[in-house]
């Protein structure tokens, strides 16, 4: 890899809020350079809940790439240190949750810094709700029990507001802020939208599902906020021989009931298997 990677925010998708729609986590695969990519996921935000676990390994697990997990909350588990795991990735990708836990755990496991050294190695970063806004400047998040304003790592310039139509009582908070100058301009994103940087700068916003939109959110010269609607490109579904009815798709059903000893077990297998070059589905 040479030079930084992209960065890729959703305001809401992937297979954890998406079941049976796997777009945007196919185009996140299409992102790294390689065929087989090694893919980490972080569920640090949600508090690492097992069913997040289970569903990324038996959702990935169908794709041809090599899925790990690191689980903070468990990380006596793992005998791997945290900077090769880490930088020996292709893929990061963050799930949603709480976005100041997520940034207080990373920060107090030195895990912000080598996601920021992962990324100029070309690392590519991606992620949603949390998982998106903590790459910007700054957000709005729910952490606190109400709509609040966030500083994240600054990676890209800009903030961001995520389930912008799901969720406007954030979108309100947002817009002051960026009014105020709390936060500089930025964007707001639907479920089901996902924001393309490269070199920090917007390269495309892309869409899984009808009517999900992007909005550029600055205040002009007169200070007036302003508001552009940026419509994404709409993603092609998965193929059949991928999504469909095939693994992938039952890999969406829930009810993995999975008790801390099976997860725990699970996480172990998934290392040593991927460790060995193998992508196979764990059943």
């Amino acid at each position: 890899m040479s030079g930084p990677g992209p960065v890729f925010c959703m305001g809401g998708g992937g297979f954890t809020m998406e079941p049976g729609m796997p777009a945007l986590d196919a185009f996140i695969l299409a992102l790294a350079p390689v065929e087989r990519p090694r893919v980490l996921f972080l569920p640090t935000a949600g508090g690492d809940p097992r069913e997040d676990i289970a569903r990324f390994s038996r959702v990935f697990g169908a794709w041809p790439c090599r899925p790990q997990i690191l689980s903070l909350f468990r990380i006596e588990a793992d005998d791997e240190p945290l900077e090769s795991l880490i930088l020996s990735q292709d893929i990061i990708y963050v799930g949603g949750g709480s976005l100041h836990n997520l940034l207080a755990l990373w920060r107090a496991h030195g895990v912000a810094d080598l996601m920021l050294e992962a990324n100029a190695r070309g690392t590519v970063l991606a992620g949603l709700s949390a998982g998106a806004m903590c790459w910007m400047e700054g957000g709005v998040s729910t952490s606190v029990g109400v709509p609040a304003v966030i500083d994240g790592l600054g990676l890209v310039s800009g903030s961001l507001s995520v389930h912008a139509r799901q969720e406007p009582e954030r979108g309100a908070i947002y817009r002051e802020a960026v009014r105020s100058g709390r936060l500089p301009a930025g964007w707001t994103a639907d479920d089901g939208c996902g924001l393309l940087f490269r070199d920090g700068r917007l390269e495309e916003v892309v869409v899984s599902r009808e009517n999900a939109v992007a909005t550029h959110v600055d205040v002009g010269d007169d200070g007036a906020l302003r508001e552009t609607v940026i419509d994404g490109r709409r993603l092609e579904p998965v193929p059949q021989a991928v999504g469909g009815d095939g693994p992938l798709r039952r890999a969406f059903d829930p009810g993995d009931g999975l008790g801390p000893r099976e997860e725990r077990r699970l996480v172990r297998d998934i290392r040593a298997r991927t460790r060995g070059g193998g992508a196979r589905r764990l059943r």
